[in-house]
């Protein structure tokens, strides 16, 4: 049985995803001053309040966690990231007083306040936190080899179903740690993968990275987007200002682009040939994988630009399935890869999945949102500056 209150599910700073890392140094250097707020969301219909204290008891052991040696030697042999940066994560640590917790509603309300530089590194394992608590309670018989069993399964369906394609060019990445049913059962899979799926290339997870040997994947999220609503002058230059940014944090690396802020189509507009040539490929988290990728191929053939020359990169809601489906759509047209989370850690018998979000609502005190591809996956309680922010980007109510 899985006692979380027993044991740490956070044991390292770097059990969190590695665009969490990029774009804080990213933060650091040029936001190290800005305030912002996120905020909890659950959109399955679970009550988690009944968790409340053994999520308590789990953030509160995070004000003992800092970066070992070990794992900042490891950091500086990415060449990601610079040595004025890694000297301040040398004393870099989390206070959980910053994240507060009410279980006064009908759901479990989380809220966190502070500069940018800290509530950054909150999202990837307090959602990782939450998921475990609620697994470990509510399926405790569940084992990791449980997980295995149904892994094995999977891959074998997806052998079946590739039969006579050439799957040279494919590539999957783990992105299960923010809701995985465990951290073991997480280990598990990816250890599988790596000793046993040859397609498999790598995490998002850093701890897994650099203590399987894997390639650390992962550039940036919404909220690199979001918090540039509010550090822009016009509204409308907001996104184009966040991709300036991150090439001038990340000119030679970390080229792929996250388009699905506001909407693929607005994400384009702004798109141009110079950051068309500059980011090497573009990610996909919401909307029709197929139709999002055809724009994609049409984007880059409309400036002249060979679609074989960039990376499309999937990561929305994918099983094994649905990514070599997407993948024989685009075989020898584009390069695709493939980021699965839940459906890698989090795929096992009889386990109902939790889908919970944490998203950046403010940034100095003014609303920040995400409109997104698939309007399930907005979150923003404020009318007014959704209708400002699909102005801004001609984008239809």
């Amino acid at each position: 049985m899985n006692q979380t209150g027993t044991h740490r599910v956070i044991d390292s700073l770097l059990d969190t995803d590695a665009y969490k890392l990029h774009m804080h140094q990213a933060i650091f250097h040029q936001y190290p001053e800005t305030e912002v707020v996120a905020e909890f969301h659950c959109r399955s219909k679970e009550d988690l309040r009944p968790y409340f204290e053994a999520i308590q008891a789990q953030l509160a052991q995070f004000d003992s966690l800092s970066f070992t040696k070990d794992e900042l030697t490891y950091l500086s042999t990415l060449g990601f990231f610079q040595q004025d940066y890694l000297t301040f994560l040398e004393t870099f640590s989390l206070n959980s007083q910053q994240v507060e917790l009410d279980v006064s509603g009908d759901q479990l309300a989380i809220k966190i306040t502070g500069k940018w530089l800290d509530v950054i590194f909150w999202e990837v394992p307090l959602l990782a936190i939450i998921c475990e608590v609620r697994c470990a309670a509510r399926y405790p018989e569940v084992t990791p080899e449980a997980a295995i069993i149904q892994l094995k399964s999977k891959i074998d369906h997806f052998y079946q179903h590739a039969e006579g394609t050439d799957l040279s060019d494919f590539a999957l990445v783990d992105f299960g740690t923010r809701r995985r049913f465990s951290k073991a059962v997480q280990h598990h899979v990816v250890d599988y993968l790596a000793d046993h799926f040859p397609y498999f290339k790598g995490t998002s997870n850093y701890h897994l990275a650099r203590t399987r040997g894997l390639t650390p994947m992962g550039t940036q999220a919404h909220e690199w987007f979001q918090a540039h609503q509010q550090l822009t002058g016009e509204l409308a230059d907001s996104q184009q200002l966040a991709l300036n940014r991150w090439l001038q944090e990340y000119p030679d690396s970390l080229g792929i682009a996250l388009t699905d802020c506001i909407n693929m189509d607005a994400f384009l507009r702004d798109f141009d040939l110079r950051l068309s040539n500059r980011f090497v490929g573009l990610r996909h988290d919401s909307g029709d994988p197929v139709t999002w990728g055809e724009k994609a191929i049409a984007h880059y053939e409309a400036l002249g630009i060979d679609p074989m020359t960039k990376s499309l990169v999937f990561s929305d809601s994918l099983t094994l399935d649905k990514a070599l489906a997407i993948y024989k759509h685009f075989y020898a047209r584009t390069n695709v890869s493939f980021g699965i989370g839940t459906q890698l850690s989090c795929d096992l018998p009889n386990v109902d999945t939790l889908n919970i979000v944490l998203k950046l609502t403010q940034c100095e005190g003014r609303p920040v949102a995400k409109i997104s591809d698939e309007p399930g996956k907005s979150m923003c309680r404020d009318e007014g500056y959704l209708s400002q922010l699909r102005q801004a980007f001609d984008v239809a109510q």
